[in-house]
């Protein structure tokens, strides 16, 4: 009898090695993932990347002089008291900041900060306006570097409330 249950002492010996292994790789994953619940996300690490890039950008627009053609364009007299708000929907980082300098230096005023704004619905350079602001924006779209079009805000639209809205996508 003894040699009957010798046999089955190795698969039991197996069975249990093989779970003690399951459980130190359970318990190694948990161990990692308790480590990185605290760091950013990749999409966060892609967004902090291109906020870096543009504050950079911002920094060296605002260094160097503008050559643009467009900063010799509208002063802001003729625009009013309308305040300008300029946001990134293109794929180069700090667009939004050089096309702000662009138009700051030209006599525009700005209002909100340059920022990116993440939609694919927008594929050309455009200036939203609100009623009663249809001639500043024209203007606007004249001096933005590549062109824009000038188009009534819709009402899906709610950022930079109150000012024009100009969307760069290239330059």
């Amino acid at each position: 009898m003894n040699a009957d249950r010798e046999p089955n002492r190795l698969p039991l010996r197996a069975g249990a090695m093989l779970l003690l292994a399951v459980a130190v790789v359970f318990l190694l994953l948990g161990i990692k993932s308790a480590s990185d619940s605290g760091k950013e996300s990749p999409q966060d690490k892609l967004a902090g990347a291109g906020q870096s890039a543009q504050a950079a950008s911002e920094t060296s627009a605002s260094a160097a002089p503008s050559s643009s053609p467009a900063s010799s364009s509208v002063p802001s007299e003729n625009i009013g008291d309308t305040k300008i708000c300029v946001l990134n929907a293109g794929s180069i980082p700090g667009l939004a900041g050089e096309v702000s300098e662009e138009l700051k230096s030209a006599g525009f005023p700005i209002g909100t900060d340059p920022a990116n704004l993440p939609t694919s619905s927008i594929t050309e350079n455009t200036v939203f306006y609100a009623e009663g602001d249809e001639d500043a924006a024209k203007k606007v779209a004249e001096a933005v570097p590549g062109g824009a079009s000038a188009e009534e805000r819709p009402a899906a639209f709610t950022r930079c409330d109150g000012e024009i809205a100009v969307i760069v996508v290239s330059k």
